[in-house]
């Protein structure tokens, strides 16, 4: 637990830390903004593309092993960054970083599960999730802090001590307590046909949202990613050790908690973003200020995480993860009618429903998508998963974006968003960007309610039930 909370709390933090550091970044290497742009998604891009490949691996070769390595690629990617020279150097060794964030994230929760009781397994994974989701929105806070003090590079080169205690002690502390599938062939053409088309969808995603590619680009992007799915369903029903074992999917527990964490993802992504920008735009508060108004969402997060988790250990997840969407699209609905007007004591009721939705929804369903799975399969499990989320939380950004413009001119999000620059914003410049924040908070509670259906729908599994079996070798 203390390996792997330290690893995602990590991978957490650097998902959001460049996003209030960006604009001195920007300014310092003279970037522009499409790459601005990629300073913040080669992360993601890096993270997203190697977790059902890291999955699989590890479902070989060892979980403990590729852990330790995670932890020593995401450190040397790190020091890379804050040493970067140029913007082609930082967004090079940020994909570095994610690609080491993957390693991290895919295998904690697996070897949490290999790890740990059945009747402990929430509370457990409670505290692992909690741990990431806390890392992503005090990054924001953390970034604001540092940047008082120090500069952009501060934001990277603090992870390297941690990064070496980590990769230390994950070496001398675990132990390899899962069953594998040693010897079994990777599936290649699976990896590069879904590489295709994860990259494809990422990049379209992007892209449209920034602007900064023509439609046409677009939509061959898209093109090229569906292509890429087709593919990938194609040679993984054919492969004999497939890298997403597609049975899987016949799991309704699995497929219910994917499919609602998807949705959920889409929706949680970018509310931290609007809050910053809504404190910092409207309210016109510093970056710093801003993430200490922050904090009491964190904390209901970190409170509310593992009480689910153990909770959840003695009645079940059903109960937690309806109730923690049903809060969580309350919480959306209640952001969505505030204005420059509204009392700060407003905003921390709705921030402490949003964080503790978050905490009774996270746990659960994570304890409800590995708990489904056979032990042989618990790294692809996870895999992809954390592809699933990924895939979300970029949507949720990108979509952001697409439907602030609906209300505000594209121009002055895309300044907004890329350069953190609000000076010179007039009143009704600032007025406008409220309407277009409050209209996405209304589509994002919109796309949660909607997780509600499938995380219903996966049914109840007693926590005395045996994982369900399917054949190692499909």
């Amino acid at each position: 637990m203390t390996v792997t909370t330290v690893g995602v709390l990590m991978a957490g933090i650097d998902s959001r830390i460049v996003i209030v550091g960006l604009p001195q970044v920007v300014a310092s290497l003279g970037a522009d903004l499409e790459q601005a742009i990629w300073i913040t998604q080669s992360y993601v891009l890096g993270s997203t593309v190697a977790l059902l490949l890291v999955g699989r691996i590890s479902d070989i070769v060892g979980r403990v092993k590729l852990y330790t390595s995670g932890f020593a690629v995401f450190t040397i990617g790190s020091l890379l960054t804050s040493l970067a020279l140029d913007p082609a150097q930082v967004i090079a060794f940020r994909a570095i970083q994610g690609l080491g964030s993957a390693i991290l994230f895919t295998n904690s929760a697996a070897m949490i599960v290999d790890a740990t009781p059945s009747h402990e397994l929430g509370l457990s994974l409670g505290i692992n999730q909690v741990a990431f989701r806390m890392g992503s929105m005090a990054g924001l806070t953390l970034s604001g802090i540092i940047l008082s003090f120090l500069d952009w590079r501060a934001l990277f080169y603090v992870n390297v001590p941690i990064g070496i205690f980590g990769t230390a002690w994950a070496r001398f502390r675990l132990r390899e307590v899962g069953k594998l599938e040693r010897g079994a062939p990777i599936d290649w053409g699976g990896f590069a046909a879904f590489t295709v088309f994860i990259m494809g969808l990422l990049l379209a995603l992007t892209l449209a949202a920034y602007g900064v590619a023509e439609t046409g680009t677009v939509v061959v992007l898209f093109a090229v990613a569906m292509v890429g799915l087709g593919l990938f369903v194609v040679l993984e029903r054919r492969h004999s050790h497939p890298l997403l074992d597609l049975k899987l999917l016949q799991i309704r527990e699995f497929t219910g908690g994917v499919v609602a964490q998807l949705l959920n993802a889409i929706a949680f992504g970018a509310v931290l973003l609007l809050l910053s920008l809504y404190f910092q735009l409207v309210l016109k508060q510093s970056p710093l200020t801003t993430g200490l108004l922050m904090i009491p969402l964190d904390i209901a997060t970190l409170a509310a995480g593992p009480l689910s988790g153990r909770l959840s250990d003695k009645f079940g997840h059903l109960p937690f993860t309806t109730s923690g969407l049903a809060v969580i699209s309350l919480s959306l609905f209640l952001f969505s009618t505030t204005d420059e007007s509204t009392p700060y004591s407003h905003l921390v009721a709705y921030m402490l429903l949003f964080g503790a939705g978050l905490g009774f929804f996270a746990s659960p369903n994570i304890s409800s998508i590995m708990g489904s799975v056979p032990p042989e399969r618990r790294g692809i499990a996870s895999g992809f998963r954390a592809t699933f989320f990924n895939v979300g939380y970029t949507i949720s950004l990108n979509l952001a974006i697409l439907i602030t413009t609906f209300s505000v001119p594209y121009a002055l999000v895309t300044q907004i968003i890329n350069s953190g620059n609000t000076a010179g914003i007039s009143e009704a410049d600032r007025i406008l960007f409220a309407q277009g924040i409050k209209t996405t908070y209304v589509w994002l509670a919109g796309i949660n309610t909607l997780a509600i259906l499938p995380s219903l729908l996966r049914g109840r599994r007693s926590n005395g039930d045996a994982s369900p079996s399917i054949a190692a070798d499909p």
